[in-house]
């Protein structure tokens, strides 16, 4: 009997040591450090260069002179065009959030209670957009929403519209676009944290008398809020410094920040304006970014608490 109770001692699930656990934790750094490294070299010391540039005086002869001026950015937030170019391209990029929100949250939802059999080919279909290039894309936007395109031919078919509506280079045209970019990011993103919960709680809300709506807005969105949040800064941050999307189906007819500062600096030679432009916008992408974060973790703390 002895015997057998030292056999069947838990040896295998005692915690592991101290001295042991800080090893592991210092394998996993070294091996992350190699990644994080060029992470920063190739996100961090770009932006550094566009800081240094930004303060920058621009001379046509010399493209920059080498000094500290604030010119550049007095320059954008005085001048009313870049201002209203600014405003758009938030504008732009939150109504493209939130539709990404409404369109993408059925899916993510169904996605993540079905159980076909279905459901890899389902996901694969999802996926298969986002091997094609956003130019590509574009262009196919461009024929669909054209003079001549299909939206036109089943207006004027139906009889609701007497000749073509311009669709193409609009504002509309560059919120549908940009909407079918980042849709499946967000549900993708959704869809994993929605595979999470365990939709018994669901059930039990149905038992105890409450209604979908009521179940859906007081148990399950609460509960997905963190992917919401993943989902939301996403797809917000992809809207804010889109570029191919809104030059080919926008046009001439609105302009965001994208494209303004890559015209600075390749139509006009301008880096050190253009680099206080690049500055502001990734500035407010993530103050925007972590301000929605914070938004939504505060009302999943809440509501949780409750």
């Amino acid at each position: 009997m002895q015997t057998s109770a030292h056999a069947e001692s838990p040896t295998l699930s005692r915690p592991a040591p101290p001295v042991a656990a800080g090893v592991a934790r210092g394998r996993g750094a070294s091996m992350a450090f190699p990644a994080s490294l060029v992470v920063l070299v190739i996100v961090l010391v770009p932006i550094l260069m566009l800081f240094r540039y930004s303060f920058e005086h621009f001379d046509p002869a010399q493209t920059a002179q080498a000094g500290f001026t604030l010119e550049n950015y007095v320059k954008f937030f005085g001048d009313p065009y870049y201002r209203d170019v600014f405003l758009t391209t938030l504008w732009v990029a939150a109504l493209c959030t939130v539709l990404a929100l409404a369109l993408g949250f059925p899916v993510a939802y169904f996605l993540a209670k079905t159980q076909s059999r279905h459901k890899s080919l389902l996901i694969i279909l999802l996926v298969f957009p986002l091997l094609v290039g956003n130019v590509v894309r574009a262009a196919g936007w461009m024929i669909i929403l054209g003079n001549a395109g299909a939206v036109n031919a089943v207006l004027v078919g139906l009889g609701l519209a007497a000749e073509p509506v311009k669709l193409l280079y609009t504002p509309l045209a560059v919120v549908i676009g940009t909407t079918a970019v980042v849709l499946p990011y967000f549900i993708l993103t959704l869809q994993s944290v929605l595979e999470g919960i365990d939709f018994s709680v669901e059930e039990a809300a149905r038992n105890l008398g409450a209604d979908f709506f009521t179940t859906l807005r007081r148990v399950v969105l609460p509960i997905a809020a963190p992917g919401v949040a993943a989902g939301t800064v996403l797809v917000f941050i992809l809207c804010m410094n889109a570029y191919a999307t809104p030059v080919l189906l926008g046009g001439s007819g609105i302009t965001m920040m994208a494209p303004a500062l890559y015209d600075q600096i390749t139509r006009g030679s301008n880096w050190p304006f253009g680099s206080a432009l690049a500055l502001v916008l990734v500035c407010a992408t993530l103050l925007m970014a972590l301000l929605s974060n914070w938004l939504i973790h505060r009302r999943y703390v809440k509501t949780m608490a409750s």
